[in-house]
């Protein structure tokens, strides 16, 4: 690995403007999974009995064969693949997408043409799962989800829909993450990045990093445009920025707050901690409170390390 090139900043628009509300309320998911119709049915009695899909009833409820459903239908999934992880709170499939992208997936201006058969990652949360204190952890406090309670599948659906508001602001901010392409309920479909023959991206502490300097370099120009977008990662480190055709990618945005959060600070300097940690022990120069002036600072100017003939 010896370069890291920073992506084009197109420029985000005033901090927090597309954050004034999250639907959390019912979906087209959750209307199709009440109205049970034969073709529903079907779909539902096929994914189920699929070797990838075969899980318990508390798992799945029918509202989330219903958003499945429905993403088949716009054109966003066309057939699933294998499980690439599986965790507490969600699991994450392959997919293939043969249709464009639909309009509104797209960042504004955005003119591509159909890109064929193309693998999608599908990012299916469990609204039964049995713990979401630590979700619940990123959304107190925030004024867009007020009166949300202890209701499990309110709380999931603001976070699906918070983490492709995430993805989207940090996209159109300049930042490499992973493109989201739909949300439906309590699924999301992006960009499908890997780089191993288990199907999975490497985190930065998997990989011989031949360049410190100049990954630091470029994670600390995401961070600081991520920060003028007016968004903290909050659980940024080495095990949530993979390396992915030549590009440092940041993963996991969906703890992601705005700048306007009463945590916002404190995620912050954890941020700033745990990378300027990690790159001490990779032999960068950095301290935890100097990334911090440099991610608030409004002064910096971006710098594309891979063009800085001082950086080896």
């Amino acid at each position: 690995m010896t370069e890291f090139g920073l992506i084009d900043d197109e420029g985000a628009e005033a901090p927090g403007d597309e954050f004034a509300e999250i639907e959390v309320e019912d979906t087209e998911a959750d209307r199709i999974a009440r109205r049970r119709d034969r073709e529903f049915s079907e779909f539902r009695k096929r994914i189920k009995n699929t070797e990838q899909f075969k899980v318990e009833a508390s798992v799945f409820d029918d509202a989330t064969f219903a958003a499945l459903y429905k993403l088949v239908q716009d054109g966003h999934i066309d057939a699933f693949g294998a499980p690439i992880s599986t965790g507490k709170e969600a699991n994450v499939y392959t997919a293939l997408a043969s249709e464009a992208r639909s309009a509104s997936a797209r960042p504004s201006g955005d003119e591509t043409e159909p890109r064929g058969d193309h693998e999608v990652a599908v990012k299916v949360y469990r609204i039964n799962a049995s713990d979401f204190k630590d979700m619940r952890g990123y959304l107190d406090g925030d004024p867009r989800f007020e009166g949300i309670g202890s209701d499990k599948k309110k709380v999931v659906t603001a976070w699906v829909r918070k983490e492709f508001a995430n993805l989207k602001r940090a996209q159109q901010a300049g930042v490499r993450v992973p493109e989201p392409i739909a949300v439906e309920r309590n699924v999301l479909v992006m960009e499908y990045i890997a780089t191993d023959e288990e199907g999975r991206a490497k985190r930065l502490n998997e990989v011989h990093i031949e360049n410190p300097q100049t990954a630091f370099e470029v994670l600390r120009e995401y961070m600081r445009r991520l920060y003028a977008a007016g968004l903290v990662h909050g659980d940024l480190s080495e095990y949530n920025v993979v390396f992915h055709e030549g590009e440092l990618v940041v993963i996991d945005l969906g703890q992601a707050v705005t700048i306007h959060s009463p945590n916002a600070e404190d995620f912050l300097r954890r941020d700033c901690e745990n990378v300027a940690n990690f790159f001490s022990r990779q032999g960068v120069e950095v301290t935890a409170e100097g990334l911090y002036e440099y991610v608030t600072s409004s002064d910096q100017q971006d710098d594309d390390p891979s063009t800085d003939p001082n950086v080896s």
